[in-house]
């Protein structure tokens, strides 16, 4: 079955065929690029019309009016038969044995395309740009809107053409051409974790205020009676550091030994004021007078003190209540 017969008409070449995959013929190494394979008529007829090379053709779905770009690898196909990779017919909406408008075009040289691939696991691979310069070596030309394969350690990554300069086709046949990677379809940006609530480094640190703490005074609280009766003195308060009017007091309690001690330079005094004594009595006279002046002013200080406390002296009680 032939389609418009083989009488080409006009300046150009445009044909229609019906397509099918390349699993359909023993030629799977069209699946790793955009090049299909044609009838030998084909082949007479570009020829005849001093088409440029490389041959470029423009694949059109009327039914679906979606349009792509290839190239051509063989003339061996059956005639009114074209033979294509099975991902390109994908971008076509194209089934087995549907009709496809082939013509040929003349596309400029890329400068520039922009690639999204369609999961994360292409960056994933140790070096995807040498993989994707081998691959794209059996491609001859991108078109915007397509999303072409690219197979790699028996895995199938696609990879969609976002932007293309400086047509919406372009060749990239013996032409440097600059690529760019858009965030793959898959990619989610990593949730912001909340910020921490601890002061950086730069940021002055406020410090709260110490709280002085009171200082331990000893023997400061109240005095009581054994009896329970009340105080009739209160004492006085006693500050944490002795000050030289407490070092006086403390000695107080052997206020004997200091009275003593006065009281004997005030009898060595009157001594030497008064009479005399020679001989081997002299120092036991001086220690009789000492000890009686010591007693007559102890006397009155116990006197004081008995008559303050008194104990024993409260009401008392019997166990058997």
């Amino acid at each position: 079955m032939f389609f418009e017969g083989y009488g080409y008409h006009g300046m150009s070449f445009e044909q229609t065929y019906r397509c099918y995959p390349a699993s359909f013929i023993d030629k799977p190494q069209i699946e790793n690029g955009d090049k299909i394979i044609m009838p030998p008529s084909a082949l007479d007829r570009l020829a005849s019309l001093h088409i440029d090379y490389p041959m470029l053709f423009e694949l059109r779905n009327a039914a679906t009016e979606r349009v792509s770009h290839c190239g051509v690898l063989e003339f061996v196909a059956e005639e009114g038969m074209v033979y294509m990779p099975y991902w390109m017919m994908e971008n076509l909406l194209l089934q087995e044995g549907d009709i496809i408008r082939v013509k040929n075009v003349t596309l400029p040289k890329g400068t520039y395309v922009k690639l999204q691939p369609h999961t994360k696991d292409f960056l994933d691979i140790s070096n995807p740009k040498a993989i994707l310069e081998t691959t794209l070596r059996n491609f001859s030309c991108l078109s915007t809107g397509d999303s072409i394969m690219v197979a790699y350690n028996n895995k199938k990554y696609y990879i969609d053409i976002v932007e293309a300069k400086p047509s919406h086709a372009i060749t990239i046949i013996e032409t440097d051409c600059e690529v760019d990677f858009a965030p793959p379809l898959d990619y989610k940006e990593p949730e912001r974790r909340p910020t921490s609530s601890f002061p950086s480094s730069k940021a002055p640190v406020e410090e709260d205020p110490v709280e002085t703490e009171p200082k331990f005074s000893p023997f400061t609280g109240a005095g009581k009676r054994l009896d329970g009766k009340p105080l009739k003195y209160e004492p006085p308060p006693v500050s944490s550091t002795v000050s030289s009017s407490s070092k006086e007091k403390l000695p107080s309690v052997g206020s004997g030994q200091s009275s003593s001690v006065g009281s004997s330079s005030q009898s060595s005094n009157r001594q030497s004021q008064g009479k005399l004594v020679f001989g081997p009595n002299a120092n036991r006279s001086k220690d009789k007078e000492t000890q009686k002046e010591t007693k007559k002013e102890e006397a009155p200080k116990k006197e004081e003190e008995e008559a303050k406390f008194q104990a024993f002296t409260g009401k008392k009680y019997s166990l058997r209540g």
